[in-house]
């Protein structure tokens, strides 16, 4: 059996992970029953991800079964460490659960799925999702920094905001604020905030949740996102059809969220389509292919669990890392 996936390491003999056809992986669901409809996934999926029930079957129970799996050790580890520390009634700590990949990959439509899944354990756990997005820097801080253009790299967020808010949420704080962010307006809303008290799963889902930074020389304590992560999962797909889904997605929001007049992209709306055409492409190789390319792509073997996604946008072949 030949599995594309192994070009993740040198040979699959050595490789940190275990591979599996999506076939192979539906089988892993067991008895874990199908809590969605055919409506509320329509309504939880992205646009132009054709995700159905049949995709929940084939590898969100499975999914499913295993963080629940995950989450119950992670429990039982965190009550041991209690007791070895002598503590009783300590605020538990929750389970984190990181996707990284691609703009226009799939990962929104993973998270929420995800989300929706998770909450409907017979444990009915308090699930809360939050994207990176809301951490960019101000598009007035990224002009002033020269940015904008790098937005979404590494560079284009609030690193401290966070690794703060990360923090407080391994911490069992309560009433953590994470800020909002407009894709209409295409900016971080000012003042605005969701705010996540305590959950038992919190889903934390952005392209460069996974990335790190230059080691310090005299050996410092440097954080990065993914030291809060308890499990991490990356959406992956060749560049070729991340591509193609990224130049689909746009022309079909030039038709669409771009005719609002509120638009950041409205000026798009107006151009022929080969002006629009040309615009997608310069913004996928310009921006989106560089960081994927440079800062997405090199995080993927950081991963617990990597999703290979085929033509249909349906993932083909799964890679768990090995225990």
């Amino acid at each position: 059996m030949s599995i594309a996936l192994d070009h993740l390491v040198a040979t699959e003999k050595y490789s940190p992970y275990r591979l599996f056809t999506a076939e192979r992986w539906a089988e892993f669901r067991a008895d874990t029953p199908l809590t969605l409809t055919e409506d509320e996934v329509r309504r939880l999926r992205s646009l132009n991800d054709p995700i159905d029930l049949d995709e929940v079957r084939r590898i969100y129970l499975s999914m499913s079964r295993l963080l629940y799996a995950h989450v119950e050790a992670t429990q039982l580890l965190y009550r041991q460490r209690q007791l070895f520390f002598g503590a009783n009634g300590s605020v538990k700590t929750p389970f984190i659960i990181g996707i990284a990949g691609s703009v226009a990959v799939g990962k929104s439509t993973t998270a929420r799925v995800l989300k929706e899944l998770l909450q409907r354990w017979p444990t009915s756990p308090k699930v809360d999702l939050v994207t990176t997005d809301g951490f960019l820097l101000p598009n007035d801080v990224l002009r002033r920094e020269n940015l904008m253009e790098r937005k979404g790299f590494p560079e284009s967020y609030d690193v401290g905001a966070l690794l703060r808010f990360l923090s407080a949420i391994k911490s069992g704080e309560r009433d953590v604020k994470a800020p909002l962010y407009s894709h209409l307006t295409y900016d971080v809303l000012p003042g605005a905030y969701v705010t996540i008290d305590r959950p038992d799963i919190l889903i934390f889902e952005g392209i460069n949740v996974l990335q790190t930074r230059e080691l310090p020389k005299d050996g410092k304590f440097v954080p990065f996102i993914s030291d809060f992560f308890d499990f991490s999962i990356y959406i992956d797909a060749p560049e070729e059809l991340v591509h193609q889904w990224y130049i689909d997605r746009f022309m079909r929001l030039r038709e669409t969220a771009f005719r609002n007049p509120e638009s950041f992209f409205h000026r798009y709306s107006q151009l022929s389509e080969d002006a629009a055409l040309a615009i997608a492409e310069s913004l996928w190789t310009n921006i989106n292919l560089k960081n994927l390319r440079e800062n997405i792509l090199p995080t993927r073997p950081r991963a617990d669990l990597v999703l290979r996604k085929g033509a249909d946008h349906l993932v083909e072949e799964v890679a768990l890392r090995k225990l």
